[in-house]
């Protein structure tokens, strides 16, 4: 029996697809940091060689060529010898492409772990580019290309479902999505005498989301017993999703070590120093040996003589087990200014632009997404005082000040050279207390503001009509119908898009920005917006990406609320007390245009709509059997009724407006998003003379003559 004291290693990463010097850099970073903390293992996040999102570059010969050039880059590297690295990658196997892990000592490979279970539901579509392996607790030969023949000195490599061997205990290695599937590998690891397992995901936001996981490996290891060392990705890796990270180490069911969740660090290591002997001390007093004793679930054992625990470090009194510590989590309000703050300063230095603009309209919406902005220019500008290096290089290149070694001092100087916003006012339509709200949000956070009005632009298209037609149309407060009245909203509101970007174009010019580039425009439509068609296509909601697209409204008042105090902008109250509006229709004495009125539903009520549409997975039928009950205290069953229909019909008119809407960082479970995330058609039959609404009215009218039959005493005894 060697030692028992084991140090560990796992790691986030901020990956990027196709970056692949930029990633094996973090990768070898992430393994001197794992060996100066005295770590013998070290795990790092899924297919973190080419970047998880690459998506459809995993079809591409190049993807597989480049990832094999890094990792033998790793391999040769002597300063990443004297630990193992568990490094992910893609591999293709007798012209079969896998999500693999790669184990590595000492410039050779152990072992090829392919993914045995594809993520394959919500953001994931791993079938479309990887096969599962299929052979449980089987392995084949892998053979090598010649790049890798001379490194290793043989041609092949185990590939397939095994463990590694030492000699003081066996470890193995799970990817992501096998964590959640009900007979996960560690299972069947554990009752084979598996002490350690490594999990290697990307695993990305959903508010709370962190929850679910922690859950998961502390109940595996409470079950079982056992180390698990989860690394997980960090950051934007080039799309929609934000990785977030909150690598840990478990042991029987107890957290040791557990790391940030919302950083912008490019390396994150985790380290713990565990006692193999409390693992079989655990599990000798657990309800396990009776099934690890008759488990036919027996894997191969690739040997190795490097020690996880060498005898000699038993006698330096100097180390010290990790003890456990309780899981952290953020509050919802946290996470949306943290993980959206995060994504955001991935988005900006790596696009190359010089910054972003938010048509500031005065109302919550465009007032979350500023002050989001203003939470990104908080995390930067602590970074910068924690003299992170790669923070402060972004920061000289995106800010540009005078002077090589300058610096701003605070998020208000940083948001100023970095961030503008334009308030698009009309004459007619827009409130003085809008376009002050405006202007005193900016004032607080420091952002460049400009205050313009567009109503020489509208009178001008306006005028087209008037002239080519000879109609005038008018808004339905002056009498005009309903199509002149969305007409000139919509005029309006593409207007105003024209704008955002004309400015965003221009303004870095007008304010002798250095080093060139436009402003990224980014959109303010939250997700009930979206999911019920209320925003003009190609209006100011069209942009180069949006913060708030998958988050409801009454998380972004949450936030805003919470902002009030965290943030100390006293201003962000007003927004809250206001009532959204759009203010594209003319204010009189008797009219202000109203969100909610306008939608027909409470935004309280497009979250329900949209939960049950997407995570519950009703249909309109569905959707009424459902409501009639939770809604009964509020509505009667025709109300109920009326809402899911109406809620069906304008999600079917308006979903055509989904595949244009702007990209959103993902935050719910119930995103319309339909470019990557809800897969449904864009062009439907008429809802009002469909069969499900038709069911909606048999099923009312059953209910309807229950209840009259109880109001004069009947008894329906068919009816429950």
């Amino acid at each position: 029996m060697g030692g028992h004291l084991v140090t560990v290693a796992t790691c986030s990463l901020n990956q990027w697809a196709l970056d692949w010097e930029g990633n094996t850099n973090r990768i070898i970073e992430s393994i001197h940091k794992a060996k100066a903390a005295g770590a013998r293992l070290r795990v790092g996040p899924e297919l973190e060689i080419s970047g998880y999102m690459s998506q459809d570059h995993f079809k591409e010969q190049d993807t597989f060529l480049h990832s094999l050039e890094m990792l033998a880059r790793i391999l040769r590297d002597e300063s990443c010898h004297g630990i193992i690295i568990d490094v992910g990658m893609p591999i293709q196997h007798r012209n079969v492409c896998y999500n693999c892990r790669v184990l590595c000592l000492d410039g050779k490979i152990l072992l090829i772990r392919p993914k045995q279970f594809m993520a394959s539901d919500g953001n994931y579509r791993e079938q479309r580019w990887f096969l599962p392996w299929a052979k449980p607790r089987q392995t084949e030969e892998y053979h090598l290309p010649r790049m890798l023949q001379k490194l290793q000195g043989a041609t092949h490599v185990p590939i397939g479902d095994a463990l590694v061997s030492t000699p003081d205990t066996c470890f193995g290695a799970e990817t992501c999505e096998e964590l959640f599937t009900p007979m996960a590998p560690h299972i069947a690891m554990s009752l084979d005498g598996c002490e350690i397992f490594t999990n290697s995901s990307a695993s990305h936001w959903e508010e709370t989301k962190l929850e679910t996981r922690v859950q998961l490996i502390v109940e595996g290891t409470r079950k079982g017993g056992g180390v698990y060392l989860y690394a997980n990705q960090q950051g934007c890796d080039g799309d929609r999703l934000f990785f977030d990270g909150s690598s840990m180490i478990v042991v029987n069911g107890e957290i040791v070590a557990q790391g940030s969740q919302f950083s912008v660090n490019d390396v994150e290591v985790v380290t713990a120093t565990v006692d193999l002997e409390e693992v079989r001390a655990y599990r000798s007093g657990i309800s396990r040996g009776y099934q690890a004793a008759h488990s036919t679930a027996k894997y191969q054992r690739i040997q190795t003589a490097f020690e996880l625990s060498p005898e000699e470090e038993d006698v330096d009194t100097t180390k010290r087990r990790s003890t456990p510590q309780k899981p952290r989590y953020h509050s919802v309000e946290e996470e949306i200014a943290l993980a959206a703050g995060c994504y955001l300063w991935d988005y900006l230095r790596r696009s190359g632009q010089a910054g972003y603009l938010v048509p500031l309209s005065g109302g919550i919406d465009s007032c979350a997404t500023a002050t989001i902005v203003f939470s990104m220019c908080r995390i930067v500008m602590q970074a910068v005082q924690e003299g992170n290096p790669q923070v402060i290089e972004d920061v000289k290149r995106i800010a540009k000040y005078k002077g090589e070694n300058v610096l701003p001092e605070t998020p208000q100087e940083l948001c100023n050279q970095i961030f503008h916003t334009i308030y698009m006012g009309m004459k007619t339509m827009s409130s003085p207390e809008t376009r002050k709200r405006a202007k005193d949000l900016a004032e607080a956070i420091g952002s460049h503001h400009i205050d313009l009005d567009i109503d020489d632009i509208y009178n001008a298209q306006k005028a087209l009509i008037v002239n080519t037609t000879g109609f005038d149309p008018q808004f339905k407060v002056h009498g005009g119908s309903y199509q002149e009245n969305i007409t000139l909203q919509c005029l309006q509101a593409r207007i105003r898009m024209v704008t955002a970007y004309e400015f965003g174009q221009i303004l870095p010019t007008t304010r002798n920005r250095p080093g060139g580039g436009s402003l990224l425009v980014l959109g303010s439509a939250n997700v009930g917006e979206s999911l019920r068609g209320y925003l003009t296509k190609y209006d100011c909601s069209s942009a180069d990406i949006n913060p708030i697209g998958s988050i409801d409204k009454t998380d972004l008042k949450k936030f805003i609320k919470w902002a009030v105090e965290d943030f100390g902008i006293p201003c962000l109250q007003e927004f809250l007390d206001a009532t959204p509006t759009a203010e594209l229709e003319p204010i009189t004495s008797e009219y202000v245009q109203a969100d909610e009125a306008d939608m027909g539903f409470t935004y309280d009520e497009l979250t329900v709509l949209g939960r049950l549409r997407k995570e519950a997975k009703l249909g309109a039928f569905g959707m009424f059997q459902r409501l009639v009950h939770d809604w009964a205290a509020d509505y009667t069953p025709a109300q109920v009724a009326d809402k899911v229909k109406r809620f069906h019909h304008f999600y079917a008119i308006n979903r055509h407006k989904m595949t244009t809407l702007t990209p959103s960082l993902h935050a719910q479970p119930y995103s319309p998003d339909d470019n990557r995330f809800d897969l449904r058609p864009f062009l439907y039959p008429p809802f009002w003379k469909s069969w499900s609404f038709k069911r909606i009215d048999a099923e009312l009218e059953r209910i309807e003559a229950k209840m009259a039959k109880k109001e004069g005493g009947g008894v329906d005894a068919d009816i429950d």
